[in-house]
């Protein structure tokens, strides 16, 4: 498990280094730059002396090829610079200081969809064709078919601008959590539900199942002991990237409820051609959900005994 866990962590060098190639030359490809209007008033543009010289200071006056090796040789300290709009302060203090928000939504999401999400599943998996099976269908079907950020309006003007039980947004008080948490679940119930319900049913049919039935254990204890263990593979499979997606942070959820964690300002970065914080972000994106894919082959391990990690030689 070592090798493989070894041979993994040094393929992730060369999955950095391709996304964030591709990241930074396409980034630069786009027409305009960071400095060609002032303050974000895209009719006031900024005095061309002016310009040149915060060019100059931010070395956007090279070639991109040099900037990117710059870029390398400073991502390899974890120095991404200093922020273009947030005046004074270095990237990886912005993502020090706002991911935690971030992180709070993704894992009150996480504990939210994984109840609703895997108890759906698993009662249409015991008992399909019943009420609670219609209900989870429901519950997927209207999470399918509803983006995020519409249910995340919907959910404000009922909530908090008709009926006034929650704040409209923030992110200072349980009662300001609820909402965005309810508008970033859609995506996890969706799936948790979906797969669970598919792997308790098929878990349920398997030959050792049966055998239990037949030596007259409970109910509960074929459902948790043999089936559940047996179904956690196929949940697995989308419970860790899901994982990953939620704690780098949700860009509309975020941004509609004004939340600061690091998703709201990936998006003003992208919005203002913020160079340094859109690339940290990438490259904080693409370790997480490397490692999270990693991390997802070892549980195989350690849930199905007939599964044997191999690396590549």
């Amino acid at each position: 498990m070592l090798r493989y866990i070894l041979t993994r962590l040094a393929g992730l060098i060369g999955v950095l280094l391709a996304v964030s190639a591709l990241t930074f030359f396409l980034m630069h490809a786009i027409p305009g730059g960071p400095f060609d209007v002032m303050g974000g008033d895209k009719a006031v543009a900024i005095p061309e002396e002016t310009r040149r010289q915060l060019m100059a200071l931010y070395g956007l006056d090279r070639p991109v090829w040099q900037q990117y090796l710059i870029f390398l040789r400073n991502a390899a300290h974890l120095d991404f610079g200093y922020s273009f709009t947030s005046s004074g302060r270095t990237v990886l203090e912005i993502i020090r200081d706002q991911w935690p928000y971030s992180i709070q939504l993704g894992l009150l999401t996480l504990a939210f969809s994984t109840v609703v999400g895997m108890g759906l599943g698993i009662g249409a998996g015991v008992r399909p064709n019943s009420w609670i099976d219609h209900l989870g269908t429901t519950v997927s079907i209207v999470c399918l078919v509803v983006p995020s950020f519409v249910f995340a309006v919907l959910l404000q003007f009922v909530f908090a601008v008709k009926l006034q039980w929650v704040p409209t947004g923030g992110w200072d008080s349980p009662r300001q959590w609820i909402l965005p948490v309810l508008a970033n679940s859609l995506g996890p119930i969706l799936t948790l539900q979906r797969y669970t319900r598919s792997a308790v049913a098929e878990a349920l049919h398997a030959p050792h199942v049966r055998t239990a039935r037949a030596k007259g254990l409970s109910g509960a204890r074929i459902l948790f002991v043999h089936v559940l263990r047996n179904a956690l593979t196929p949940i697995v499979t989308v419970a860790g990237p899901l994982v990953a997606h939620l704690i780098v942070g949700s860009f509309f959820v975020e941004s509609i409820f004004r939340i600061p964690g690091i998703g709201f300002y990936w998006v003003t970065a992208i919005a203002n051609r913020d160079y340094p914080m859109i690339m940290a972000s990438t490259m904080v994106w693409t370790v997480l959900i490397s490692l999270t894919y990693m991390v997802t082959d070892v549980l195989y391990a350690l849930i199905d005994p007939r599964v044997r990690l191999v690396s590549e030689a």
